[in-house]
């Protein structure tokens, strides 16, 4: 049995204030959808919770939800690895990091889908342009941050552990590692999300698979319960994503406690 003070200190437990607002959100939605809205253009949250069998009996939905997961993943590795190491060499090098960071934070913020017509005429329109297009969006954030984040490292603790004989491995694993962790991964919760973004910018706009492509299909289609659970899967999808980054984050980060 739940004693008063347990349920008080619930209570003031940030996760209870979450869940309320969440619970508080889909109410209104459901209520809003049902008494309100137009269901042609937006389902309560009831519908689409019991539709969701149907949503992945749709042909083609399952393949382009696990096709949609493979290219996230790869756009997200590859941004992951290209990101620290341009990061990296800009942030290291004083010369490198005046020439360079204008032109990256240029790029950075330079529409991405204007140019995405040259991404489908280098790499097509299968899989590696969606991959391309993810890296694109979430390389950029990744590289800034671990630019930053090295860029704030006082000049004293290379001079001390070069003193003590440590060699560039050394030096990378004890004094730029630890020093980056922080800015590493707020870079790729950014990064994360504008890989997400990129594949399903190309997927809805060039694209005949994939999550984005049965988006379309479904907004053209007027479908409003299958385009919401669809959108919902694609929540789930990134608040998945997001908290797997926590998790290694708190891993490789447990020595800031």
């Amino acid at each position: 049995m739940v004693t008063t003070g347990e349920l008080r200190r619930l209570m003031r437990h940030p996760g209870f204030a979450r869940l309320g607002v969440v619970i508080l959100l889909v109410v209104a939605w459901e209520i809003s959808a049902r008494f309100f809205l137009d269901r042609d253009f937006i389902s309560p949250p009831s519908t689409v919770l019991t539709s969701f069998g149907e949503l992945f009996g749709t042909p083609g939905v399952p393949s382009a939800l696990w096709l949609t997961l493979y290219e996230i993943a790869i756009g997200f590795a590859l941004s992951a690895i290209i990101g620290a190491a341009i990061g990296l060499a800009v942030g290291l090098n004083r010369l490198a990091h005046q020439s360079f960071m204008p032109i990256i934070l240029l790029l950075y913020g330079l529409p991405q889908i204007t140019i995405l017509p040259i991404f489908v005429l280098v790499f097509g329109i299968g899989a590696a342009s969606k991959i391309a297009f993810g890296v694109s969006h979430g390389m950029f954030p990744i590289m800034i941050a671990v630019a930053a984040g090295v860029q704030k490292i006082e000049p004293v603790y290379f001079d001390s552990a070069r003193s003590m004989g440590a060699s560039r491995w050394h030096l990378l694993r004890y004094v730029i590692f630890p020093h980056m962790i922080p800015s590493f991964f707020t870079g790729l919760r950014l990064g994360m999300s504008g890989v997400l973004l990129g594949v399903l910018l190309a997927e809805l706009y060039v694209s005949t698979a994939g999550i984005g492509y049965f988006t379309s299909i479904f907004t053209q289609n007027f479908d409003a319960t299958k385009l919401i659970g669809l959108v919902s899967v694609l929540a789930a999808i990134a608040i998945a994503l997001n908290e797997v980054v926590r998790r290694v984050e708190l891993r490789y980060a447990r020595w800031r406690d």
